[in-house]
């Protein structure tokens, strides 16, 4: 046994190497063709801040692969719906497909209402410390976050590294008042509103929804169940009590009672039979304790209630795809026709979802919480695949903002409001958001799909979908949000729900929260200074 423990570790240990290695070669292969291609996109201008400015680009889509994307995948994998490896599939797909095909043309070179540098004389070389001191301290800061398996705001990193290195630039062009003047501490403030906005909003949300969930479908469920169990236990009963009953009659009396048996066992077999037909108490108990387990509706609530709750889910999930995503690239998409799409996909997904449920069968429709979790975890696919696709195309831009102005900035020498993305760029930033997802992401992963609270499909697809229509309608009215708190205090409604939170957690999560803007804001800062006088 001890030899067989060993060699199966030991295989698992070389298969972990070999997707290892592949994911490392993959990043440096990708990494090296796009230097390649990027290089000529500069045209050789300024190739070592180039070269440097990739390395830590790249850096920084690796460490939102490790944290945001790993969030983002934590309910799926804790409730036990994907593996890792599939979540890590799942999110190859629609994460890059989201950065490359929505992930927009051009993008802000600075986040509108952050920093204002308008009036101030930068260069462009000033300008690419600034972005370059931002990646290096949000990605530094989100890996410190990370290994230590807490979820924080990519988006809040990057910002507050913006505002770091703009508050030294300003301090170097027109001491404190202008330093202090670039900053937008307006925009601050809400962003600090969303510590407790964010996750007080989806944590509201997923409560209500899971606990219609619960108390409609779970614990339906777990009634039917023990009323199924009840029966199973009274016919037992019945066929013991039958048995003592015949082995305690006279030999005559058995004959007679067979005899009125054998006239009982052709009876019960006819589809028209009724209690008044039969003869022994046997038969008619049997055929009450029949009666009443083909009278009982055992898929009454998945029939009635998940349909619904699933194109509700299809609805909000195909808004995130087509107005944060889509969006992006179609600007003639109107929003009417962004309804009909949201529509259509939730009709089919009600249709599809119903038409399931009439198809259950056998020993499925005793075994309830199976045939439930089933239909939840195809539909928390379903939610973490949209959840990627969205992800891909928006969050991948805190790092593809910055890298993108700096490398325009490097190949015009003039600093643009707007920047281009080429392809190569979000391929590339696609790929690094995948791997580190693989290398870094499990802590993460660990920390919001089971540490928090605990996970089954059922909870897990609520606290996405609750995140999901925050996010969405948050956009929609303006209110500052995380997808990153938001989720996180999905979670904690999950588990205020269940009555297993773990509120210890929660210190260090919330205290991350609050230092992750000031913390990449000191990084930056310094950085710039490092930076300026290396180059």
């Amino acid at each position: 046994m001890g030899i067989s423990s060993s060699s199966t570790e030991s295989t698992k240990s070389i298969g972990s190497m070999r997707v290892n290695l592949f994911f490392a070669i993959l990043l440096i292969a990708m990494t090296a063709y796009f230097l390649w291609w990027g290089l000529d996109y500069t045209m050789r201008q300024q190739t070592t801040l180039f070269i440097v400015a990739t390395a830590f680009g790249v850096f920084m889509a690796f460490n939102i692969g490790g944290n945001d994307v790993a969030n983002s995948f934590g309910t799926s994998v804790g409730a036990g719906t994907l593996t890792i490896p599939q979540a890590l599939g799942v999110a190859a797909i629609f994460e890059v497909s989201g950065a490359v095909l929505a992930g927009g043309e051009v993008t802000d070179t600075i986040r509108k209402g952050i920093v204002d540098l308008d009036g101030l004389s930068v260069t462009p070389n000033q300008f690419i410390y600034v972005m370059l001191s931002a990646l290096i301290a949000a990605a530094f800061w989100l890996l410190f976050a990370t290994r230590k398996g807490l979820p924080v705001s990519t988006t809040h990193s990057i910002i507050g590294g913006v505002v770091g290195s703009s508050i030294v630039l300003g301090f170097d062009l027109g001491g404190s008042a202008t330093a202090f003047s670039t900053v937008d501490w307006g925009t601050i403030g809400t962003i600090a509103i969303s510590w407790v906005l964010s996750p007080l909003l989806g944590g509201v949300l997923a409560y209500v929804l899971y606990g219609q969930i619960k108390k409609n479908i779970i614990e339906y469920n777990d009634r039917t169940e023990a009323h199924i169990g009840e029966l199973k236990a009274n016919k037992k009963v019945l066929k013991q009590n039958h048995k003592e009953f015949l082995d305690g009659l006279t030999e005559s009396e058995q004959l007679a009672y067979t005899s009125a048996m054998l006239r009982d066992q052709e009876i019960y077999k006819d589809d028209d039979c009724v209690v008044e037909d039969l003869e022994t108490d046997y038969y008619k108990k049997l055929y009450e304790i029949e009666n009443e387990r083909t009278n009982l509706d055992t898929l009454k609530a998945l029939k009635q209630w998940v349909p619904i709750i699933a194109a509700l889910g299809g609805a909000v999930m195909t808004s995130l795809v087509v107005f944060k995503g889509l969006k992006n690239v179609n600007n003639n998409l109107t929003t009417l026709q962004g309804f009909l799409i949201m529509g259509m996909i939730a009709a089919l997904v009600w249709l599809a979802t119903f038409i399931y449920t009439k198809t259950i069968r056998g020993k499925h429709k005793e075994d309830l919480t199976k045939a439930t979790f089933i239909m939840f975890s195809w539909m928390q696919v379903f939610t973490a695949s949209a959840f990627a696709f969205s992800h891909g195309s928006n969050d991948i831009a805190n790092a593809v903002g910055p890298f993108a102005a700096i490398m325009d900035v490097i190949r015009t020498n003039e600093i643009a409001s707007q920047a281009a993305v080429p392809p190569a760029v979000m391929l590339t930033f696609g790929v690094a958001l995948i791997v580190g997802l693989w290398f870094i992401g499990k802590e993460v992963i660990q920390t919001v799909g089971t540490n928090l609270a605990k996970m089954h499909p059922a909870s897990g697809f609520s606290a996405e979908l609750a995140a999901a229509a925050v996010v969405m309608g948050a956009s929609t009215m303006g209110l500052p949000v995380s997808s990153t708190h938001t989720l996180v205090g999905a979670v904690l409604g999950i588990g205020i729900v269940n009555r297993d939170t773990n509120w210890a957690l929660m210190k260090p999560i919330g205290l991350a929260w609050v230092i992750t803007l000031p913390a990449a804001a000191t990084m930056s800062a310094i950085s710039y200074v490092v930076l300026k006088q290396i180059f």
